[in-house]
């Protein structure tokens, strides 16, 4: 990966500046254009793709293909069919009070966001942002994460090529980058990655009054109730655990059940691993491998092999850590003490569901928690009494998939949201926009000095707006004026027509 020179990044914000101050990606044809671009960029190239990320870390071809490539697509379809409607002006309704006034929420581009990816998936939590920025009219900066080199290569290549350079653009590099893009003239920051990074990111923005959008992790709980289904429940976790090596900021992070599930379920559990990569996962080509030798350290040094009951192999040639299994783990344990971020599936005792929101509740707020139960009483009642990001029951990571529902955390898992009209949002500012008809001076100029007390009483009363009063269209206020006024004048030519007729008699 060739790094961006530091003393570009400045003539880099230029252009995008100027590009922007021109209005040229405030034109709806030119969204609509870019978005269709990035379909076009995932869809002819997403073997590519594929193969810088299997060159990075033994990435199966089929996640990139699907959870990436796919999602991206999705991700852009859903804004091309909705975002005629995401850009219109919002007519606003109101009490009486206010219905003279013409009132509309305008959505307005932020200016240039800088949109920080992170290495575990580089392209999904990269350019899934980038759809709402670009829907929303902005010019953007993109930094993926030089972790995943080859792919962070290959994506600069693409964006270059499919993309818009004067209003869209790749920064390669480090710590460094991220430090002088900060620093620049940037309108918005979105940023994919740990909670340490967060702070960092969030107090560089803090300086410079912008809005941010921090999606980054935690140790999602999963409580297992005893009348869950153990066949499905194994599979879906072992799946969600093991997919990309565990390095999935929504995998499940560890198991809360009881010591009778805990039997009936780690053997499930075992027998899909064995299913899904064989019994070598390291000669598997739908296993991944943990991103590089410091990662891999970390992870290791997580494994207690005194409470391992499956798995536990290692090779620090290939980064390969195998899907294993804890059991018997407390809240002191290391493996509890920071997200794991790979194959490592703890098991801690919790005879119910109320000891097991009780240990929830006594953590950060996870990004996501999942509940597996055949009583959905019992998992509305977790969902009641904790927080997390997101929940799914009887599934995992699965509530990221629809492109309608945001994603984000809550607390130290994240701030903000995003995906389909949530990623418009947030690259938006929602502005409000106020007409005030010259007919209504009348009226307002009572508000106007010197007062006295019956102006005083006379405004309170005219702008006093009353519970439970039904909201009133400017339009309608109008009709229903005229309405009234038709009624009255009818009904005053009724009663004077009726006073002719007696005085005839």
């Amino acid at each position: 990966m060739i790094e961006t020179r530091l003393d570009d990044v400045e003539n880099i914000f230029k252009d995008l500046r100027e590009s922007f101050d021109s209005g040229k990606t405030k034109s709806l044809s030119w969204r609509k254009n870019q978005i269709e671009q990035l379909y076009k960029m995932c869809n002819e190239q997403k073997h590519v793709l594929a193969s810088a990320l299997n060159d990075d870390f033994h990435r199966p071809s089929f996640e990139t293909l699907v959870f990436d490539c796919g999602s991206i697509r999705n991700e852009c379809t859903h804004a091309l069919n909705e975002i005629d409607e995401w850009v219109r002006d919002k007519k606003i309704s109101d009490a009486f009070a206010f219905a003279m006034l013409d009132k509309y929420i305008h959505p307005e581009p932020l200016g240039v966001a800088l949109i920080i990816g992170s290495w575990n998936y580089p392209y999904l939590v990269t350019l899934t942002p980038l759809v709402g920025a670009i829907a929303a009219g902005n010019c953007v900066i993109l930094k993926p994460s030089e972790l995943a080199p080859k792919s962070a290569a290959i994506m600069a290549a693409m964006v270059e090529r499919y993309l818009d350079p004067s209003c869209v653009r790749v920064v390669l590099g480090g710590a460094d980058h991220v430090q002088v893009l900060l620093k620049g003239d940037i309108n918005k920051v979105f940023y994919t990655g740990s909670t340490t990074v967060g702070k960092i990111i969030m107090k560089a923005a803090a300086e410079k009054m912008i809005p941010v959008t921090l999606e980054c992790g935690g140790k999602n709980p999963v409580y297992i109730a005893d009348d869950a289904n153990m066949e499905i429940c194994a599979k879906r976790i072992a799946w969600g655990k093991a997919i990309n090596c565990g390095q999935t900021c929504l995998a499940p992070d560890y198991i809360l059940c009881s010591k009778t599930t805990e039997n009936r379920i780690v053997p499930e559990i075992i027998k899909a691993w064995r299913q899904f990569y064989t019994d070598t996962p390291l000669n598997s080509e739908s296993y991944c491998h943990i991103i590089n030798n410091r990662h891999f350290e970390r992870v290791k040094k997580l494994i207690n092999q005194n409470k391992v009951v499956h798995g536990g192999e290692t090779d620090s040639e290939n980064n390969y850590i195998a899907p294993t299994i804890m059991t018997d783990v407390t809240e002191n344990d290391d493996i509890m003490r920071e997200e794991i971020f790979g194959p490592i599936l703890p098991f801690i005792t919790a005879n119910n569901e109320a000891e097991a929101i009780k240990f929830m509740n006594n953590r950060d707020k996870p990004l996501a928690l999942y509940v597996f139960s055949s009583t959905k009483s019992l998992a509305q009642r977790i969902i009641n009494s904790t927080s997390a990001g997101s929940t799914c029951v009887n599934d995992v990571i699965f509530q990221i998939a629809a492109p309608s529902l945001p994603f984000g955390g809550v607390g130290a898992s994240g701030l903000g949201s995003y995906h389909g009209k949530y990623s418009f949002d947030t690259f938006s500012h929602q502005r409000t926009v106020v007409y005030a008809p010259n007919w209504t001076e009348p009226i307002l100029s009572k508000r106007n000095p010197p007062y006295n007390p019956t102006i005083t009483g006379l405004m309170e009363k005219l702008t006093k707006v009353h519970r439970n009063w039904f909201p009133m269209p400017r339009f309608n206020c109008f009709g229903m004026m005229f309405t009234v006024l038709a009624l009255a004048v009818g009904i005053s030519m009724t009663m004077n027509k009726m006073k002719d007729d007696k005085s005839k008699f």
